[in-house]
C-alpha cells in the first residue's frame, strides 16, 4: 500500500510503531541491520510496490540473504507492514500543518511519486480484511483509530475557531475524510488522471462554514 501509506500520512504514536512487528534485533548492530534491510526494502517497493513477490525474491531485490530476513520477521506479511510503517514513520508531516485536511492534501502531494508504496498500502489493507487476526489486521485496525482520534480532536479544535462547519460532527467528519482520501488513492492507482490533491481541495471547500 506510509500505503503510506498514504492514504500514507502520518498517524501520531508515542512509540516508534515498526520496531514492534517482528523482532528488533538484541544488540545495536542487529538493531542497524534491521534499519537497513527496512531501508533497502522502502527503495525497492516505492516505485513497484511487493504485489506476488515471495519472501526469498523481497531477500534477493534488497540484496540480503532469506536468512537474514526470517532472523527479524516471521513472514511476508509481517515485513510488509513493518516496511509500511517504517516508510510512514521517515515521511512525518510538517510541524505546522494540523491533522485533517491540510495533511491529506500534503500526503496526496507526495504520494504521486511513490506510486509502489501507495500499492504496497492499498494491497496490504485489502489482505488485512481476509482475516479476524493477524498482524495487519491488527496494524490497519490500530492506525485507523489513532488517525480518526487525532483527526477529530483537530477538527473540533477547528470548529472551535470558526474555520471547519460545525453542524456535522467532528468524528464524521474525520472518518469521511479518511474514507475519501483512501478511496481517492485507489481511483488513482487505477487512473492516473484522477487528480488526488485538487479533488482533496475541493472537499476542504466544503468543509468551511458557510459565508
Amino acid at each position: 500500500m506510509e500505503v503510506l501509506l498514504f492514504a500514507p500520512y502520518s498517524v501520531p504514536m508515542g512509540t516508534d510503531d515498526d520496531a514492534v512487528i517482528g523482532r528488533r534485533g538484541s544488540r545495536p548492530k542487529g538493531v542497524a541491520r534491521r534499519q537497513e534491510i527496512l531501508d533497502r526494502a522502502i527503495e525497492v517497493f516505492r516505485e513497484r510496490g511487493a504485489a506476488g513477490t515471495s519472501l526469498r525474491k523481497i531477500a534477493e531485490s534488497i540484496g540480503v540473504s532469506h536468512a537474514a530476513l526470517l532472523h527479524y520477521f516471521d513472514s511476508r506479511e509481517q515485513l510488509l507492514i513493518a516496511v509500511y510503517a517504517h516508510a510512514e514513520q521517515t515521511h512525518e508531516n510538517p510541524p505546522d500543518l494540523r491533522p485533517g485536511i491540510d495533511t491529506m492534501i500534503h500526503a496526496a502531494k507526495r504520494n504521486v511519486e511513490i506510486p509502489g508504496l501507495v500499492t504496497l498500502y492499498s494491497t496490504l489493507l485489502a489482505a488485512s480484511l481476509e482475516t479476524e487476526h493477524g498482524v495487519g489486521r491488527e496494524f490497519f485496525t490500530g492506525r485507523f483509530d489513532g488517525l480518526r482520534r487525532s483527526i477529530t480532536e483537530s477538527l473540533r479544535a477547528q470548529q472551535r475557531e470558526g474555520t471547519v462547519r460545525d453542524d456535522v460532527p467532528a468524528e464524521h467528519l474525520a472518518a469521511l475524510l479518511i474514507a475519501a482520501s483512501d478511496g481517492l488513492q485507489i481511483q488513482w492507482l487505477l487512473d492516473p488522471e484522477v487528480g488526488l490533491e485538487s479533488t482533496l481541495q475541493t472537499l476542504g471547500a466544503l468543509l468551511r462554514p458557510p459565508s
